[in-house]
């Protein structure tokens, strides 16, 4: 009989395979967002007619077909030595000719996403810092989050590093201009 050497598992490893196999209950949600497990609870009425007012909007006036997916899992790098970040947006777009979401994996690689959406809830900070981060470091081209607890939109652009390098964030009720592939205004006046 001969002994094999098996490889070391990292940290990292076994946080991916521990997150992989959580049983999370039916409504809730989980990610792994820079080397955290963040377990989110169902959104309100109110988060779920902001997201349909959004979705409406973009299926119907966009100048590129879209297609959307809600909570759809993506995985995205990450930054120093975490596992993959495995985030769920509030939203996802991608242009329809893709396809993309046909045949996917719960967990899918960002590649095609034109737009990814989130509007604050239980953990705003999440969304407005850490989630960024993730989308920018990813090459997603545009990230919109409607933040409820300053009554605003903002729209981030042009992915570079960790970051984006433009922003748009306008009050709840004055439209944002959503660029191209979408290529038209984005009215909130019914997000109040």
């Amino acid at each position: 009989m001969t002994a094999t050497a098996h490889e070391p598992i990292s940290q990292a490893d076994v946080l991916l395979e521990g997150f992989l196999a959580l049983d999370t209950p039916e409504g809730f949600r989980a990610e792994l967002i820079e080397g955290e497990i963040v377990v989110t609870p169902p959104p309100d009425g109110d988060h779920e007619d902001c997201i349909s007012l959004i979705v409406k909007q973009v299926i119907r006036r966009s100048r590129t077909d879209m297609d959307y997916s809600g909570n759809k899992g993506l995985k995205l790098d990450s930054g120093g030595a975490c596992p993959k970040n495995h985030v769920i947006p509030d939203g996802t777009f991608a242009p329809a000719e893709l396809r993309l979401y046909r045949g996917a994996d719960p967990w899918m690689p960002c590649d095609g996403v034109a737009m990814v959406m989130e509007v604050t809830s239980t953990r705003p900070r999440a969304d407005r810092e850490t989630k960024r981060r993730c989308y920018a470091r990813a090459g997603i081209p545009l990230y919109f989050l409607v933040d409820r607890e300053t009554s605003s939109i903002t729209l981030f652009g042009d992915p570079e590093g960790d970051e984006y390098r433009e922003h748009r964030t306008r009050p709840l009720g004055k439209p944002l201009a959503l660029p191209e592939p979408f290529g038209f205004d984005l009215d909130t006046a019914d997000f109040l």
